[in-house]
């Protein structure tokens, strides 16, 4: 095989909606449409209703804000150019988008990643060790936990994304998704793809892993803080703190779990579609109303910043 830097394929075709007939492709672009918009004006919205309550300028907050502009971001790498393309009547995408498009997804997809990392550990902090909170959790730590993980993000895709750009793709230039992904591109390449694989299986795996250890650590702890309890009500009170950070967890780890981690037997591109579908689309647009439905201070500053806006509004 050639070890060529230079990839005779200058673009790849993004099938993306174009295999459903023309009746289902006006549905989906419409259901892809108002899944954005409600993804953006949803976590936007959290955001806004963070930055000017006061009683919300905690570390809990801090790091929600944080995981509401990274699922914006998130889901704006993918959707726009499924739906500009949908628009234009194009499927194609260049070489160099494509790989740019990779990187920003998954940098978006580890950052999601470290970040629900880091609000276990700040509910481990706040249930097992809640009269040592303010002292643990200061403003620097908690900068310092996002900035880590943004840095560690980039550093991990930049690898990866390197690692791609050195392939040739001289043959096939048909993915059958609607982004760009790191498997179905190895699949495409004419050069040899251990070394990337070998990296994903371990670098890759360590990084999404590490998080999600830590993240049941820091739950099995917090269970037995709250199994301590005495009384049931005042453990289940403590413990309901964390629902909404749960239920976000089982649907980002569930997602991946069901695109990458399936037995290749059971793969087919319509299947895996969905599956992307679910934790590039989905997921973004659910969190902020998992967050809001399941917490009290959020739901009354996301209210306050309703009547504010009306009151505004009122001549």
């Amino acid at each position: 095989m050639s070890n060529t830097n230079q990839s005779s394929v200058s673009e790849f075709l993004l099938l993306g909606l174009s295999r459903q007939p023309q009746e289902q492709q006006q549905l989906l672009f419409l259901l892809f449409l108002i899944m954005y918009l409600a993804t953006v004006l949803g976590n936007l919205l959290i955001i806004l209703a963070i930055s000017t309550d006061s009683r919300l300028h905690t570390p809990m907050y801090f790091f929600l804000s944080n995981l509401s502009f990274v699922d914006v971001c998130f889901s704006s790498t993918t959707v726009p150019k499924v739906l500009a393309n949908h628009i234009l009547g194009s499927q194609a995408i260049s070489f160099s988008g494509c790989l740019t498009q990779m990187y920003f997804l998954f940098m978006f997809v580890d950052m999601d990643n470290f970040l629900l990392a880091v609000m276990a550990y700040d509910r481990f902090v706040a249930i097992c060790h809640p009269l040592h909170y303010t002292t643990k959790m200061t403003s620097k730590l908690c900068v310092l936990m996002v900035a880590g993980s943004w840095v560690t993000a980039n550093l991990n895709v930049l690898l990866h994304t390197l690692l791609m750009a050195r392939l040739s793709f001289c043959g096939d230039n048909i993915l059958p998704h609607f982004f760009c992904d790191a498997t179905p591109l190895l699949k495409l390449s004419c050069s040899d793809t251990h070394l990337n694989e070998l990296m994903i299986l371990t670098e890759g795996a360590v990084v999404m892993v590490a998080p999600f250890v830590c993240i049941l650590i820091s739950y099995f702890h917090i269970t037995c803080a709250v199994l301590r309890v005495s009384s049931p009500r005042g453990g289940w009170k403590a413990f309901s703190t964390c629902g909404s950070h749960l239920a976000v967890v089982c649907l980002f780890y569930g997602t991946i779990i069901a695109v990458y981690f399936n037995p290749s037997s059971a793969h087919s591109s319509e299947k895996d579609t969905a599956a992307t579908v679910l934790y590039t689309v989905v997921t973004p647009m659910l969190n902020p109303f998992i967050y809001s439905l399941r917490n009290r201070d959020l739901k009354g500053a996301l209210q306050k910043l309703a009547h504010r806006r009306s009151a505004f509004s009122v001549p």
